[in-house]
């Protein structure tokens, strides 16, 4: 079962002293709103990635990696901790003015912390997005060294960022002065001892402008740029078209950094023996399904096609789970171990970084931590036998729109529903309509209500395991 409960033990993880000269480097890179189409080697020519492409022809591309909540905070909360955001107590993005004390909290296992104790160095370079406060502060949950920011965002351009415990307004660009600063650190330290470093681009996150003038010369020339439904009812064409190119802009000033950290890890000799882990914390729309932005996506619509407002959900607003919002992109690089050119299609989510992290570094997990995802590495091996593809994620929004959206997921079908508005139910045949344009939430046919039914005695089995409160609105 997909997400199932794993206790993972000291008898299950090898010892750290065994493992030692085996245990990789773990560099993992998370880009802010990269979608998986937004990657040349996903098939979008007009995407500048040549070095995301590099790296997928030297690892593996996972093609069918998801996140477990579409939004920043508790998407990031999962990765860190295997465990879904309701249960963390993170169900939306981290709001500095009305919940400025809402944070991770120190009593959830974090792989970073795991890595420490199996003397692995860590840092975190970037964003933050867990908590604001200084008990909530990644150096109380498992990393060694941090330089960024610790809220949701900042600006492209001279950003104020928090260096050796000091904050204050740095001079350049923010996706350059992350990168530098992990190329540095990785430099002065990377053989010291096994290491397990974050880097967290703010990129491509709104506001994409500016960037600097080589990136915006990779787009310059996009001035009719390919849209994914030109032809959507009432779309704001023009304004897509604006908004594309400013967004490939600066996902290809993150393209430009990632080469610089490539150039660093061959020069060093970091390469061989780092587990490298390209990708985002959830997807993003671009003008598909007529919006724009992620799980609490927006109307990407003229002011006369726009939807009118419902009684949790004010006007322009369209918070989803469609596949845009929720895949993620997703390449792993590992030589000696991943052939080269490998396109995975199995599932995986951010729910798997724990299990798999721990597993490589030989860190026992303690017998009491839930662990919802599981260890990825036969797929990395090629020695998977079996593997189930199914995939439960969770949405409640409680800032632009109040909702509990809860999802599950086959490679054939797709249920959400939304415990907290009637009429919001969603249902996709995958496998005969991959685009999720027809809803068939009311479709009569019996293989259809048969699918209706197995999908939500799922969401409700998931619901329970979880633990989730809305379960009760369920009944």
């Amino acid at each position: 079962m997909f997400a199932r409960l794993l206790v993972l033990s000291a008898s299950f993880a090898v010892s750290t002293a065994a493992v030692s000269a085996e245990r990789p480097n773990i560099l993992f890179i998370m880009a802010d709103d990269q979608a998986p189409w937004a990657l040349h080697a996903s098939g979008y020519e007009q995407a500048y990635t040549p070095n995301m492409d590099r790296l997928a022809g030297q690892g593996a591309r996972f093609v069918n990696a998801f996140t477990p909540t579409p939004v920043c905070s508790p998407a990031r909360a999962s990765l860190m901790t295997s465990r879904y955001g309701s249960e963390l107590g993170i169900t939306d993005w981290l709001h500095p003015k009305t919940e400025p004390e809402l944070g991770l909290d120190a009593k959830f296992v974090t792989w970073p912390e795991l890595m420490q104790q199996a003397g692995y160095q860590t840092a975190l370079f970037g964003k933050w997005h867990l908590g604001l406060k200084d008990d909530q502060h990644p150096t109380q949950r498992g990393y060694d060294h941090f330089m960024g920011f610790r809220g949701g965002g900042t600006t492209p351009k001279n950003p104020s960022l928090e260096i050796d415990g000091v904050e204050g307004v740095r001079e350049g660009f923010v996706v350059d002065l992350v990168a530098d600063a992990a190329i540095d650190w990785l430099r002065a330290h990377g053989k010291e001892k096994p290491f397990a470093v974050s880097i967290h681009f703010r990129e491509p996150h709104t506001a994409y402008l500016p960037v600097r003038d080589e990136d915006w010369a990779k787009v310059e020339h996009l001035d009719n740029p390919e849209l994914p439904e030109p032809d959507y009812p009432g779309l704001d064409v023009e304004r897509a078209k604006k908004m594309t190119r400013e967004y490939l802009a600066s996902v290809a000033a993150i393209d430009r950094n990632l080469g610089h950290i490539l150039a660093m890890l061959e020069e060093t000799g970091l390469a061989q023996n780092t587990l490298l882990v390209y990708t985002a914390d959830h997807g993003y729309n671009m003008g598909h399904h007529g919006i724009w932005h992620k799980g609490n996506g927006h109307w990407l619509l003229k002011k006369e096609a726009m939807p009118p407002a419902i009684e949790n959900i004010p006007s322009g607003q369209r918070p989803n789970m469609y596949d845009t919002s929720v895949h993620i992109p997703m390449i792993l690089r590992w030589p000696g171990v991943i052939a080269p050119g490998t396109v995975v299609t199995h599932t995986i989510s951010h729910l798997d970084w724990l299990p798999t992290f721990a597993a490589l570094a030989g860190a026992p997990v303690s017998g009491d931590t839930s662990v919802r995802g599981r260890d990825i590495t036969p797929l990395l091996k090629g020695t998977a036998t079996e593997w189930d593809d199914d995939f439960y994620a969770e949405y409640s929004t409680k800032h632009q729109s109040h909702t509990h959206m809860r999802m599950y997921r086959t490679p054939e079908w797709k249920l959400i529903r939304d415990f907290n508005n009637t009429g919001r139910d969603e249902l996709y045949h995958l496998a005969e309509d991959p685009e999720e344009k027809t809803n068939l939430i009311d479709d009569p046919r019996p293989e259809v209500k048969a699918a209706l039914a197995h999908l939500h005695a799922r969401i409700l089995e998931k619901m329970k395991e979880v633990g989730d409160s809305v379960l009760q609105l369920a009944k």
